[in-house]
């Protein structure tokens, strides 16, 4: 089910988001806004597990991150697995 929030916007920034729409990029106005907070929260989450395995190389901990989980990009559920297997 579908929530419903109301924003306001300066009227250069709705302008924007009214071109987006108008040129075809979007279908309503509720697709742009949603696509944008879908690609933040990607890149947030890519900027953690970045962060995450910069700092396990760094530090390393005695734990190896296999290669074909590093392509998989399932780091947070290989560290999960290794903690369980140790308690």
């Amino acid at each position: 089910m579908a929530a419903t929030i109301n924003i306001s916007l300066p009227e250069p920034l709705k302008a924007y988001v009214d071109a987006q729409t108008e040129a075809g990029n979007y279908g309503t106005p509720a697709e742009f806004i949603r696509e944008l907070i879908l690609d933040d929260r990607d890149r947030h989450r890519r900027n953690l597990e970045d962060h995450l395995l910069a700092s396990l190389k760094e530090k390393a901990n005695g734990i190896e991150i296999p290669e074909d989980v590093l392509e998989s990009g399932d780091i947070v559920g290989f560290l999960e697995a290794k903690l369980q297997n140790r308690g």
